[in-house]
């Protein structure tokens, strides 16, 4: 009799093992899964942390250029230099990103 109940007690905690183990490996397939997710949204932060600074820059020489006293074409002739010194910067960031 005790031998049987030492067996079934044995069956018992070799049950509880194989679900415990089941539930780690699923524990640890859902942290990668969570990690990998987290690092995709991270650079995504940062791309559009990138574009958003890029656009308040633009923002900001526009401004600089409208403030300006100068004569139209002078105005324009400006405003696209400074447009060129802006997505030649876009384009080092985004080199630079990668």
């Amino acid at each position: 009799m005790p031998s049987e109940k030492l067996y079934r007690e044995l069956r018992s905690l070799d049950r509880k093992i194989h679900l415990l183990l089941s539930e780690n490996k699923r524990l640890k397939d859902e942290l990668t899964q969570s990690q990998s997710e987290n690092r995709i949204l991270q650079s995504r932060a940062e791309s559009q942390k990138a574009n958003l600074d890029s656009v308040q820059n633009q923002m900001k020489m526009s401004k600089m250029v409208d403030n300006m006293i100068v004569g139209e074409e002078d105005s324009a002739k400006l405003k696209r230099q400074i447009d060129g010194y802006i997505k030649e910067l876009d384009k080092c960031i985004a080199h630079l990103a990668e």
